[in-house]
């Protein structure tokens, strides 16, 4: 398995559509601007990207479109998951040949496999796909969690490089890298405990406010590592209410709102999604008023190390 090293701020990108149909020059737009913010990588067809209401043609087109954007400058990560192994394997396929660089895999939805399961479900992932593999603990999706020492048998076995841990225990950074090691990544999948996940001991966040707020989230990452404490409370403060109003609905519907506010994007969602409420939208509205001149700011200054 090939070697990738992840940290900081990366983007699960939301799949923007157009009177029913994935709007390609958005979503090209959509991943420029994260490189231009200092997005170290972009995740497409996650839950943030409705990738189960994706078909594979289009699975395929937005990682393909990722990664032709990109062109090199960061890695383009794919979602791999689907309601049984063999789905997720004509996927993991997929990503692999459209040019993807790694794998966020979750294990498969509402059949609650044990944990014997899971690492054999993510051993036939990493094998047809031969791209390196990140372990998505999303118990709230999926219906079962991920033990400590599950993750950590997959990366003794070569099967994984990290996590995206989106189960909040800030416990277990310091478990994870005491079973595996400081060469083991480890990041966030919960953006209200991102910061404090860093200084658990994490690496980075997959982050879906990233999608409204790039350059703030990626100086809120550059400054805990230039160990500016100061610049990193500031930032984390700011964006504390904008995480919160991001899930006040099913991810993405309160994102597909903001992005909509911004103009970066249509609200439309597939269903069984339905837009964001008249209450979700007005509290967004607020919010975003007194974040996004920061966020400008950051962004026109070219500044993603501070946010003083």
């Amino acid at each position: 398995m090939n070697h990738l090293a992840l940290g900081g701020s990366m983007t699960a990108l939301a799949t923007p559509f157009k009177d029913g149909l994935i709007d390609e020059p958005a979503f090209v737009r959509l991943c420029q601007r994260q490189i231009a913010c200092g997005t170290a990588a972009l995740v497409v067809c996650g839950s943030t990207g409705e990738a189960a209401a994706l078909s594979s043609d289009e699975q395929a087109a937005l990682i393909s479109l990722a990664v032709a954007t990109s062109g090199g400058r960061v890695p383009v990560i794919a979602g791999c998951g689907g309601p049984s192994t063999e789905a997720a394997a004509a996927i993991a396929r997929l990503a692999a040949a459209s040019g993807a660089a790694a794998l966020l895999c979750a294990p498969t939805p509402y059949a609650k496999p044990s944990q014997e399961g899971i690492i054999a479900h993510m051993r036939v992932l990493a094998h047809v796909s031969d791209l390196p593999l990140i372990v998505y603990d999303v118990p709230g999706r999926v219906g079962v969690a991920i033990k400590d020492e599950t993750v950590a048998t997959l990366f003794d076995r070569g099967l994984t490089i990290g996590i995206k841990d989106a189960s909040a225990d800030l416990g277990r950074p310091p478990r994870l890298r005491a079973l595996c090691g400081p060469g083991f990544m480890q990041l966030s999948g919960d953006d209200a405990t991102s910061a404090a996940y860093r200084g658990a001991g994490g690496n980075g966040c997959i982050s879906v406010t990233a999608n409204i707020a790039p350059s703030l989230c990626a100086s809120l990452h550059l400054a805990w590592d230039s160990d500016d404490l100061a610049s990193f409370a500031r930032t984390r403060d700011l964006l504390a209410p904008l995480h919160d109003a991001l899930f006040a609905e099913s991810n993405p519907v309160p994102l597909k709102a903001a992005l909509a506010m911004l103009n970066l994007a249509t609200g439309e969602v597939r269903l069984p999604l339905i837009r964001a409420s008249e209450t979700t939208r007005h509290r967004l509205a607020e919010i975003l008023s007194q974040v996004m001149g920061r966020e400008e700011w950051i962004t026109s200054h070219r500044r993603y190390a501070l946010a003083s």
